[in-house]
């Protein structure tokens, strides 16, 4: 991951963001690379160029290690004879990412919402700054999220609002949120197994649940840590091969795409972009959260969420249009 040099742009990445004097100004596209890590202003996600390339989207069948259905409100165990396919995972196709882009390094956390209302945005909505965790036979512990934790009780239209106040502060249309295609590229990050990682998790790399197993478990398995809370966006060994962190656990991120049964095939990202675009429909959710089973933080993974619901478990990430200085699309 490559540091640009501070004459790149008005506010500049390093392991520790100091305030840069004078004016914002929006970065030049010219001067990245892939996997550059900038942050654009004082106040700013900080954010990784993806490199521009092709995946096949989506879960093979079997890729899922799913025990049970749910049909209707119904359970039935899995079995070889009967076993679980993810339908709203296909059908595999080929996307090329033809419009460049950076993705946030980290969900967006509670100290950059923070900094949206104080300066008069978001709407004034403050998400909490705690969680009430039950634990069985006792009493529920207060956890405190910090600044550095991902924000949650945030609705798809809630994200609006802070992406609006985001692109004013750097003065052009450039921020947004990702569709379903953009996210998945980022999340396998040039892999094709069922996570970055390989064909597993642990609970060292991801904030999850449980695992999936066609037993029912009554004890974890030997060194797994079921949290039941999110964890601050530097926690964990959590990046995958391009430096985003947490693509797979700690919270569901919501996406810009609409929800459809299977996926529509398409065969480039500025397709997606342009059907996310200007509608109001209930929106894809990718990622797995950390109270979800292993098999649901799979980047294949699709769910779906009104534009108004706000949730502990689902938080989001925000791209960066790379296609000018002017930008192009709306949020």
């Amino acid at each position: 991951m490559r540091l640009l040099p501070p004459t790149a742009f008005a506010f500049v990445a390093h392991a520790a963001f100091a305030e840069a004097p004078g004016p914002l100004a929006t970065i030049d596209p010219t001067a990245l690379a892939p996997l550059d890590l900038f942050k654009e202003c004082d106040v700013c996600p900080e954010m990784i160029v993806l490199p521009l390339g092709s995946f096949v989207m989506g879960g093979p069948p079997g890729e899922s290690r799913r025990a049970i259905h749910w049909e209707a409100g119904n359970i039935r165990r899995v079995t070889p004879e009967d076993p679980y396919i993810a339908v709203t995972e296909g059908p595999l196709h080929t996307v090329t990412i033809d419009l460049p882009i950076a993705m946030g390094r980290n969900e967006i956390t509670l100290g950059e919402w923070k900094a949206c209302v104080a300066d008069g945005g978001c709407g004034g909505y403050m998400p909490p700054d705690f969680m009430l965790v039950g634990r069985r036979g006792q009493a529920p512990e207060r956890i405190e999220l910090t600044d550095r934790h991902p924000v949650l009780k945030v609705s798809y239209n809630d994200m609006q609002l802070y992406l609006a106040w985001l692109n004013s502060k750097v003065g052009a249309n450039v921020y947004r949120l990702p569709t379903e295609a953009e996210w998945e590229y980022g999340a396998r990050a040039g892999t094709q197994t069922p996570f970055a990682q390989g064909d597993e998790l642990t609970t060292d790399q991801a904030n999850i649940g449980g695992i999936d197993t066609a037993e029912l478990l009554t004890e974890p398995p030997p060194g797994f840590t079921a949290r039941g809370y999110p964890v601050s966006v530097d926690d964990l060994d959590a990046a995958n091969g391009w430096g985003l962190r947490h693509m797979s656990g700690n919270l569901i991120e919501r996406t810009m795409s609409c929800w459809t049964e299977r996926h529509m095939d398409w065969p480039v990202s500025s397709i997606y972009l342009k059907m996310a675009l200007n509608t109001t429909c209930d929106r894809v959710a990718k990622g797995g959260d950390y109270a979800a089973t292993m098999d649901f933080a799979r980047p294949a993974v699709r769910g779906r969420g009104s534009e108004d619901r706000r949730s502990n478990i689902v938080g989001f990430r925000i791209i960066r249009d790379l296609t000018s200085q002017e930008g192009t699309q709306d949020n």
